[in-house]
């Protein structure tokens, strides 16, 4: 994240209202833009579609069921490679080493590329036999792009031509959307090929911008399983925070008693999947002012504080630099409580009110209202597990994200035993258990900080 980092402080620098709007403009374009984006994009087509089908919306319903499933089934799988791969970028990038990402990334895609289509083509041909073969190449193709795109991604923050990533988003939804619409007369698989066209475009536009900001005299190498570089922790907390975030959606998909089939073996829920998808929609505003946050104020004061040890300064300018980013820390906190905490009690006010302006039932609203809190606390959640990789300790960040799997998936399937009323409340629990439990660890870390970089490195 240095890239928007030095682009944030450069901005907040100008010292005026216009400079601090544009700041928190591009944190909330980069942080949220292209999630905003295709959730727009999807929907628009969904809608637009079942306005103008005679014979129906079932297909409708069932592309975003499949782009829904896409999603989840590619990010949980992905989440084996991303940190590890993040960090190893990062790795690269501090040791001025640019020429050695490119070749790399193209030995992920490589790696995911054959994992992708051996896992999908499986389970295509083990579950999915009752549909159409037009309709499972599809799913297959969406399925390795979107792996492919969520490994090219770690590099959206990095390029720091933020409007052309913004616009490359632009393009591929934009893409998705008008193929969708001219495709949609072809039923489920016109709506699908349209997503799978909008997906390639933005692919292949996210890799020629990155071949544009990282070129290489090689082509393709693949150094993460050498010594050192493969970690198992982050490969661990990756799969542990993703596989936490979709628990309570895949419970209560697997339930019959809260689901229904869809198309093939994907099931969907009608009760759960509309408050907690329109609810995400809220977390812009506080993703914003986690990334203003981590990648300004704490972001600095966390490199002063290691330069300082590394220039072997006082003991007692140490603990003064140590100090100034625990306050950072406090202050990023209290304002994402601040921001978000505004955005929810917002959206409860006005919740009938929208959902009246949307069409939707007001029986969902009990149901939105815990999940927009539920995600305004995954951004505390999020912004806790930021600090801990700032700070390197990843073991920490690793029991946290278990103990959020953990709990989501015990407190969800305890809410589906007590009933309706309960239902969102396993999610919004275990976010906030692991985050306190996170507030503590931090203040723990903090506190034993300058200890441990002195006395527990290795030879000591």
């Amino acid at each position: 994240m240095a890239g928007i980092g030095f682009e944030l402080r450069r901005l907040l620098r100008q010292d005026s209202y216009v400079s601090l709007l544009r700041a928190y403009g591009y944190a909330g374009m980069i942080s949220s833009g292209p999630w905003v984006l295709s959730i727009l994009a999807v929907m628009a087509l969904g809608v637009l579609s079942a306005a103008a089908s005679p014979t129906g919306t079932a297909h409708v319903t069932a592309f975003l069921v499949s782009v829904t499933w896409l999603v989840a089934s590619s990010l949980l799988l992905t989440s084996l490679v991303q940190l590890l791969f993040t960090r190893f970028v990062a790795d690269r990038l501090f040791e001025k080493r640019e020429h050695a990402v490119l070749p790399n990334l193209f030995g992920v895609l490589t790696l995911v590329l054959c994992v992708a289509t051996l896992a999908g083509t499986t389970l295509l041909l083990l579950t999915f036999e009752q549909t159409p073969w037009l309709y499972q190449l599809e799913m297959l193709m969406a399925f390795v792009i979107l792996c492919m795109i969520w490994c090219v991604t770690v590099f959206i923050a990095g390029i720091k031509a933020y409007r052309q990533v913004l616009l490359a988003f632009a393009l591929g939804y934009g893409a998705t959307f008008a193929a969708g619409m001219l495709l949609s007369g072809y039923g489920l698989e016109g709506l699908l090929g349209g997503f799978v066209i909008g997906q390639g475009l933005l692919l292949f536009t996210l890799l020629a911008m990155v071949i544009h900001h990282f070129p290489s005299h090689r082509l393709w190498s693949f150094d993460l399983h050498r010594a050192g570089q493969c970690q198992w922790t982050l490969i661990a907390i990756g799969l542990f925070y993703q596989a936490g975030i979709w628990a309570d959606k895949l419970i209560f998909w697997f339930n019959p008693a809260t689901s229904e089939p869809i198309i093939g073996p994907l099931r969907a829920s009608l009760i759960y999947d509309l408050p907690i998808f329109l609810a995400y929609l809220s977390i812009v505003p506080g993703m914003a002012v986690f990334i203003m946050r981590m990648e300004t104020d704490f972001a600095e004061h966390c490199h002063a504080y290691y330069e300082a040890v590394r220039n072997g300064d006082t003991l007692q300018h140490i603990e003064s630099v140590r100090g100034d980013m625990v306050a950072s820390v406090r202050h990023g906190i209290y304002d994402i409580f601040k921001v978000q905490g505004i955005t929810v009690v917002a959206l409860l006010l006005g919740g009938p009110t929208l959902f009246t302006w949307l069409g939707f039932s007001h029986w969902y609203l009990p149901l939105f209202n815990i999940d927009i809190v539920a995600v305004g606390i995954q951004v505390l959640f999020m912004a806790i597990l930021n600090v801990l990789f700032y700070l390197d300790r990843l073991k920490s960040a690793l029991w946290l994200c278990l103990l959020f799997l953990l709990g989501n998936i015990v407190l969800t399937l305890l809410s589906q035993l007590l009933g309706p009323v309960f239902y969102g409340y396993g999610y919004a629990l275990s976010l906030l258990i692991a985050s306190l439990a996170g507030l503590a660890v931090l203040d723990h870390e903090f506190e034993q900080l300058t200890y441990q970089t002195f006395m527990l490195q290795p030879g000591r």
